[in-house]
């Protein structure tokens, strides 16, 4: 009888716990929040970064560039209803540096998946991170 009602009593604070953390992490609305990330390597590439989360669905989103600097030259978002939004960035980002604010066509928008192309060739170590952050 004591055996269950402790497990019933870890079960209750551990459902709490888990949705205390999953609203915190979406953050509030207006705030930044982080979306997923691609180590992107040597030379002149294409990558893409998938995204499936419940909490994907942004207005806006932006680029931070970190571990090296990183020429990028476009990008294509797509939504889950199989729409795509081109975005040409054509820049140099600095190691630490951030893209523009990106708005999203249509307002508040379910992402799959971010394709993007660039180019690291001729910068000291050729490696870069790009991480993607949404807000809604």
């Amino acid at each position: 009888m004591r055996l269950t009602k402790t497990l019933l009593l870890l079960s209750v604070i551990s459902l709490f716990s888990f949705t205390t953390i999953s609203k915190e992490s979406a953050g509030k609305p207006g705030d930044w929040f982080f979306l997923g990330d691609k180590n992107v390597g040597f030379g002149v590439d294409h990558d893409v970064i998938h995204f499936g989360n419940w909490k994907d669905d942004v207005r806006q989103i932006k680029l931070k560039i970190t571990d090296g600097p990183l020429k990028m030259y476009n990008m294509k978002i797509h939504f889950d209803n199989g729409s795509v939004q081109e975005v040409a960035l054509r820049n140099r980002f600095a190691q630490g540096s951030e893209s523009r604010v990106i708005d999203m066509d249509g307002g508040l928008r379910h992402l799959t998946k971010i394709e993007f192309w660039y180019e690291t060739r001729g910068f000291a170590r050729g490696k870069s991170r790009v991480a993607i952050w949404g807000r809604n």
